[in-house]
């Protein structure tokens, strides 16, 4: 340690920040790069959407999150059977499928439902081989019009919660909301006793 009261030397040399900057010059080029490849995939897909299979509505896990819908993994074997799809077409014509999902809500359920009944009366079904027409897929008027999705298919939307504004009487101002959650909070904690009470009251009475 050195001696004396003197200052006590701080001095922070030999840092080689030089030698730890990052730059990001490829950022445009990356740009293009990505770009280029978007559109080489539409081309390869043609004329299914770019943006790939069918997804269903679900909700967000935890507390938090519960109340944004997102898109799912794949819809339920419940859901594909109430659109009347079979699990195994599913994947053939752009609907994404995961047999482990299970429906805990009728809402929900309903939903998923729906958005494969719409997407299924949009759907226009090529054939395997050109020229060569199997029962399922769409007339040539209907392949001469079809276009090819581009950006989200059937994008999700969630519903934004309306507020009701309401003008305070007087009875709403007299109202001591923290006063009546103390009286039921205690009304809770004793309603076992009052209740051994009044049976044992009871009881005593009848004798």
């Amino acid at each position: 340690m050195v001696k004396h009261n003197n200052v006590i030397p701080n001095g922070h040399f030999k840092k080689h920040w030089q030698n730890y900057v990052k730059t990001w010059f490829n950022q445009p080029a990356r740009k293009e790069r990505r770009r280029n490849a978007r559109q080489a995939k539409a081309v390869k897909i043609f004329p299914r959407p770019t943006a790939g299979p069918l997804r269903p509505i679900v909700h967000g896990q935890t507390l938090k999150y519960n109340m944004k819908v997102r898109a799912g993994r794949g819809f339920s074997l419940e859901e594909l059977k109430a659109a009347g799809i079979p699990k195994k077409l599913a994947p053939t014509i752009g609907i994404s499928v995961d047999h482990r999902r299970r429906n805990h809500s009728l809402e929900g359920l309903q939903a998923n439902v729906q958005r494969l009944k719409t997407f299924k009366a949009k759907l226009v079904v090529f054939p395997r081989r050109a020229g060569k027409f199997k029962s399922g897929d769409s007339t040539l008027e209907e392949l001469a019009t079809a276009t090819q999705v581009t950006g989200e298919n059937m994008p999700i939307v969630g519903d934004k919660s309306t507020v009701e504004l309401v003008k305070p009487t007087e009875e709403l101002k007299a109202f001591k909301a923290y006063a009546k959650l103390r009286i039921e909070r205690v009304n809770k904690k004793h309603q076992g006793t009052r209740l051994k009470r009044a049976a044992e009251a009871e009881k005593e009475e009848k004798k």
